[in-house]
């Protein structure tokens, strides 16, 4: 173990002084954060040595235990007191820099976490983990590859450390970002937790007033017979969402009205992101929502240094999809693709005639059933060597999507089924610490990560239930990447400390497949007549990568620390990146999809100031990452269709501030008042690419998609007393664009992505050792703001626990 600073034991007594007023246990390696909260594992603490944070405690924790960059926790207590959380990702709400795209309680395909340089159709340049098994959805890069945040619920959550920027050689590339560890709890004694909580939500938009519910139930019981610990778990969670998508037709497309066709009112005229006016004519992707989430954890301690732990749990999602037309005909009846009379040439709106199809009132069905199970033997002597062995598998047991797609009047039930039964992703993990003496710890691990895409979509004549008819396409490979890493945390001197790493990675592509149903006139490629079907296999790829990392801290003086890290990081494309896509049956060729696709590779580089005293903490950080051949949606020109590219070279310049205080100069304000912020500055632009939207050069010097200018976070607690909290939030997010050649400069607008300025309040009430009532209301202001489909508006939150 590292010789310790003589700093750090007063720094652990202040950090325990000010635990009582502490607003947010800020996991800085300026100080040491607060205890963990009565539910967690006892005895966890955190150890600052010369900038590094070594994690250790009577429990295991996830390996590597050296972390040379930005950290910023909260832990359990902090959580319930401040944060209104449905869902596990509104731990994340007041993080610097951290966005996630949570459209409404339960959003299970787009709430996709965003960074300082990554914006949030990048899910894959993040990673997320609940007690080391990997929750981040690594098959795609964009918004239906959100994290899988429904396998870890809110109350079993102990604490969330996130790190930011890529400077562990212990992560893959997918970490540029940040990476986010959920620790979750495992009882010491019996204990039995109970939750019931409500949600209500008056929505008005485009016209249109609607309430929506949300109602969540859970139960928890746990304990400790000896060596052996347990945990069960099971919750319910039913929401009915606000619609998220519209129907739309631009002004400028209407035509000269004909004879016999119904004149409608009821459309909408409003400037869409192009600031370009269309109707709005109906809404869609109205989500009724039922969650099921079941998980069983067991830890066997063989001593009080070795544990192995087992995870299972079963995610359960039913959704349908509901749409609403605004338009009216005479009588006043609904006009929609349903109506019954004779739409098929068109509406008139306005004097002006408008054709209607049935994409423009979208309906669908999911079934989802996955599976998540980990085994992991980890030891902690903090002694002269450590281990970790994990694995950890994710499966999809059943996914089915049905849609509503109509192709003619003799089918007007028509549609979609898409299954991805059988996808779904593996890891595993061997990972060493050694602590020989003197100036060195070092670790090693080796490591594989397989995922595997497996989607068929069928036409079908019943949408709602129906077996599938006819073949339509199919998607299907496997990408694999195995991993070998070395890193040592050296001590230079009583005030400096490096950490260098090495990371060395090989990935393959591989059992790539891409099918369609033939619609075209001629053989053309891989397009046979005779069997209608495209089939197209794709060669096996293989790539090496190595990713350097260094960090550098200097204690300045007593109170103040220099830090310096820079990395690395090389994401590879994902399987969905390379095979989901189609086919244009007229020439045979790939149009959707690229199996040639080359990994991002980009340099991270930060300096960080950090000030520490008693329960206060300030840190100003520089930070830029320069990115080649970033992964992107770009149009192909010569087929008018959208694919992932190539973007030759963006580049982010920033800089961030983070505080928290609790005590001091606020306890002398207000006695139990504390605060903590945020500030973030990030220009981020594309330099170079040969790929454009509609002239080549057309993006070239635009601002990265999805990655505001300023965002910045405050957040007051005030404890009025023991059993009485009040906390107030505000968060803030400046203008930023969804295109890659910013043609979209109307953030306010159905696929805009908009400037916003939320608050939030929180109020929680201790009533006794076992019950607890607590309420709040989200986007108190009522903010209108869009983010390609609308936010919530302000939402009523209440919840009853019981505790034993």
């Amino acid at each position: 173990m590292n010789k310790p600073f003589p700093l750090q034991p007063l720094l652990q007594a202040l950090a325990l002084a000010c635990l009582a007023t502490s607003v947010q246990a800020q996991t800085t390696d300026t100080a040491t954060p607060p205890a963990t909260p009565p539910v967690a594992d006892q005895g966890d603490t955190q150890t600052k040595q010369l900038g590094v944070v070594t994690v250790h405690g009577n429990s295991p924790t996830s390996l590597p235990t050296t972390i040379p960059t930005t950290i910023e926790g909260i832990d359990a207590a902090t959580l319930a007191r401040t944060v209104n959380a449905t869902d596990a990702e509104d731990a994340l709400k007041y993080f610097p820099s951290l966005l996630v795209r949570k459209r409404y309680i339960g959003d299970y395909n787009h709430a996709v976490l965003s960074t300082r340089a990554s914006g949030t159709g990048n899910s894959a340049r993040s990673l997320v983990f609940a007690d080391g098994i990997q929750l981040s959805n690594l098959l795609g890069n964009g918004a239906t590859f959100a994290p899988r945040w429904g396998l870890v619920t809110p109350e079993e959550i102990a604490r969330v450390d996130v790190l930011y920027g890529p400077f562990s050689a212990g992560y893959s590339g997918n970490a540029v970002g940040a990476v986010v560890d959920y620790q979750t709890r495992m009882p010491q004694a019996f204990e039995a937790h109970g939750r019931v909580a409500t949600a209500v939500q008056p929505n008005r938009l485009h016209g249109q007033e609607e309430t929506y519910r949300a109602t969540q139930g859970s139960l928890s019981v746990g304990s400790r017979d000896g060596a052996l610990a347990w945990w069960l778990h099971g919750s319910r969670s039913q929401s009915h969402g606000q619609p998220l998508v519209f129907a739309s037709k631009l002004s400028s497309t209407g035509t000269a009205p004909g004879a016999g066709l119904p004149v409608v009112t009821g459309a909408v005229l409003e400037k869409n992101r192009s600031n370009q006016d269309w109707y709005l004519i109906g809404s869609a992707t109205e989500y009724d929502t039922t969650q099921d989430h079941l998980k069983a954890k067991l830890a066997w301690d063989f001593s009080p240094t070795l544990r192995l732990s087992y995870v299972l749990a079963d995610w359960k999602n039913r959704s349908e999809g509901s749409s609403r037309s605004y338009l009216r005909d005479a009588q006043g009846k609904t006009v929609d693709n349903r109506y019954g009379g004779d739409i098929s040439q068109g509406v008139i709106i306005d004097g002006r005639r408008y054709t209607l199809a049935a994409s423009d009132f979208s309906r669908s069905r999911d079934v989802l059933e996955h599976r998540m199970q980990a085994l992991t033997l980890k030891s902690h002597t903090m002694g002269f060597f450590d281990y970790s062995l994990a694995w950890s598998q994710y499966d999809y047991l059943s996914d089915q999507t049905r849609s509503y797609a109509p192709s003619s009047k003799a089918q007007p039930e028509a549609g979609r089924l898409t299954d991805q039964q059988g996808t779904g992703w593996k890891t595993w993990s061997a990972r060493g610490v050694w602590r020989p003496g003197g100036a060195h710890v070092l670790e090693a691990g080796l490591s594989r990560e397989e995922g595997r895409l497996s989607t068929r979509v069928d036409n079908t004549a019943d949408w709602r239930s129906g077996d599938a008819a006819s073949f339509a396409s199919l998607f299907a490979g496997k990408t694999r990447s195995d991993a070998l890493y070395l890193q040592d945390s050296w001590e230079l001197g009583r005030d400096w400390q490096a950490v260098l790493g090495l990371r060395a990675e090989h990935w393959q592509a591989l059992d790539g497949r891409t099918e369609a149903a033939y619609t075209g006139t001629s053989d053309k490629g891989a397009c046979n007549p005779a069997t209608q079907r495209c089939v197209l296999g794709h060669a096996e790829r293989s790539l090496q990568a190595l990713s350097p990392k260094a960090a550098l801290s200097h204690q300045l003086s007593e109170n103040w620390m220099l830090k310096a890290s820079t990395g690395r990081a090389v994401r590879f494309p994902t399987v969905s990146e390379l095979y989901q896509g189609g086919f244009d049956s007229k020439t045979g060729g790939v149009i959707n999809n690229n199996p040639d696709l080359r990994p991002e590779k980009g340099w991270t580089t930060e300096l960080s100031a950090e000030w520490g005293e008693a329960c206060s903490q300030l840190r100003i950080t520089w930070f830029r990452e320069d990115t080649r051949d970033a992964l992107y949606s770009l149009l192909n020109v010569a087929t008018n269709a959208s694919t992932v590219q190539n973007v030759d070279y963006v580049r982010t310049n920033g800089l961030e501030l983070s505080f928290s205080t609790a005590g001091g100069w606020t306890e002398r304000l207000l006695k139990g008042l504390g605060l903590s912020g945020s500030l973030t500055y990030a220009d981020s632009r594309i330099l170079a690419s040969s790929g454009y939207v509609s002239v080549p050069g057309d993006v070239v010097g635009k601002w990265q998609p999805r990655v505001p200018r300023w965002r910045a976070t405050l957040l007051a607690s005030w404890q009025l007393s023991p059993e009485l909290s009040l906390s107030y939030g505000a968060r803030y997010s400046g203008r930023q664009y969804s295109t890659l050649d910013n043609s979209d400069p109307n953030g306010f607008a159905y696929q805009g992505a908009s400037k916003y300025f939320t608050t939030d309040l929180r109020v929680q009430w201790r009533i006794n050792r076992q019950w607890s009532l607590a309420g709040g209301i989200d986007n108190l202001n009522n903010y209108r703001y869009w983010n390609f489909h609308p936010y919530p508006q302000r939402t009523f939150h209440a919840e009853l626990k019981f505790d034993l």
